[in-house]
């Protein structure tokens, strides 16, 4: 006889996870829309620099353009640093609760941020630079592609948006302190002094007997 196997029945989401989920969804929402903000500030503040058309077809750059290469990078990390710092404050905020998984949270916040900040600036920067170059004519200046030159500047999105939860972490307040055990009675509070009292019992005889005094 076989025996039919009994249907596993899922766990319903309690109200936790489901709030828990709902404040990831929007944190990653900010983190997009910052992004994209980003992006619009990079393109704008970054000055390409471009190259002559010569008469020959050849093109050619100066010396102080070749130094501008690279304010693109710059102004990259200086976007991320202020970005980053926003956000983990905000994930601090909102998931400092959990602990340190909110580290994570807004080291995946910055990313997020910083890959879409990057994404959509390159596309802000119109038509690549070879078709640009090709139907340039002689004595025009071509500007070059706004990208990211050095990919490992996103890590600086990541860290801005984890070193507020360090020092909020470090520097807050401890929630798990002892607290405060309620003050001793002082040494030298008076003890009470014996009350003293005479008693006759059945056979006619004084005795004295002692009873403790109100405190």
């Amino acid at each position: 006889m076989s025996s039919v196997p009994s249907p596993v029945v899922e766990e319903p989401a309690t109200p936790e996870r489901r709030d828990g989920r709902t404040a990831v969804l929007i944190g990653a929402g900010f983190a997009v829309i910052a992004g994209i903000l980003a992006a619009v500030l990079w393109r704008l503040v970054v000055r390409l620099p471009g190259y002559v058309v010569q008469g020959d077809g050849s093109a050619t750059v100066s010396e102080r353009a070749l130094t501008e290469f690279f304010a693109g990078d710059a102004w990259f990390v200086v976007i991320g640093v202020v970005v980053g710092a926003v956000l983990g404050v905000i994930s601090w905020r909102r998931f400092k609760n959990i602990g340190w998984p909110s580290a994570f949270l807004a080291a995946g916040f910055g990313l997020l941020a910083g890959v879409v900040c990057w994404q959509l600036g390159q596309l802000f920067g119109g038509a690549p630079f070879d078709e640009r170059l090709a139907v340039a004519k002689p004595g025009e200046t071509v500007p070059i592609a706004l990208a990211l030159r050095s990919p490992s500047a996103l890590a600086v999105w990541a860290f801005a948006a984890v070193t507020p939860i360090l020092l909020g972490s470090a520097l807050g307040p401890d929630d798990e302190a002892v607290p405060r055990q309620p003050r001793r009675r002082s040494r030298l509070a008076k003890a009470p002094e014996p009350e003293h009292r005479e008693v006759v019992d059945e056979l006619g005889i004084v005795r004295t007997e002692e009873k403790a005094g109100n405190q």
